[in-house]
């Protein structure tokens, strides 16, 4: 798997997330008892690297860092309509909301390349419209490419540019949504025959 050029598989998830990918799961994975502020600081981590001697210290430049992360956590949920409930404990939101928590955390490593595994998963209609205009914005006004893994069909052609569909592992289709919308192996795989989907 290459993304710019690079070779990924060697990497650990530190050095894919430096390289410009940052992901969230399909599985909600929060820290319950953490504001949700703290909950999106803590991705950055990995940008602030301090020996034993300077973390216990402290030294200036340590607290201009974790005010950029803080101000960097901030922005990221305000532009996901979060800012209200930075204070707020991670584990006491709605389902939905922790999945915003989730892309917060995943966007303020301020990727080239976001994969969403599933986030429709366990998500009602409103819920489901929500997260997609939150998709599109992240693509319009951040410029990120998103790579979303779903199973929500509805979601996917509502928001895709290109689609490639999976059956059982295998690439059955690509292309635009139109076009993988009336491929025939698609239909076949995802709706049954076209003679039983007709009856």
């Amino acid at each position: 798997m290459r993304f710019q050029g690079r070779d990924l598989l060697r990497l650990a998830p530190h050095q894919v997330l430096e390289a410009g990918i940052a992901r969230t799961f399909q599985n909600v994975e929060l820290f319950r008892s953490m504001s949700v502020l703290d909950n999106v600081m803590v991705a950055q981590s990995c940008r602030l690297k301090l020996s034993v001697l300077e973390a216990l210290l402290r030294p200036p430049w340590v607290s201009r860092k974790e005010e950029e992360a803080r101000q960097r956590a901030l922005e990221a949920l305000a532009f996901l309509g979060l800012e209200g409930m930075a204070h707020m404990t991670a584990g006491a939101l709605p389902f939905a909301v922790q999945k915003k928590v989730e892309i917060a955390r995943a966007l303020v490593a301020r990727p080239r390349l976001l994969l969403l595994d599933e986030p429709a998963s366990g998500l009602n209609h409103e819920e489901l419209m929500a997260l997609g205009e939150t998709i599109r914005a992240i693509c319009k006004r951040m410029g990120v490419t998103v790579l979303l893994v779903e199973h929500h069909m509805n979601l996917v052609m509502g928001i895709s540019d290109h689609v490639v569909v999976l059956n059982f592992g295998r690439k059955i289709a690509e292309g635009s949504p139109q076009e993988v919308a009336r491929n025939p192996a698609v239909i076949e795989a995802y709706l049954g025959e076209q003679e039983d989907a007709a009856a």
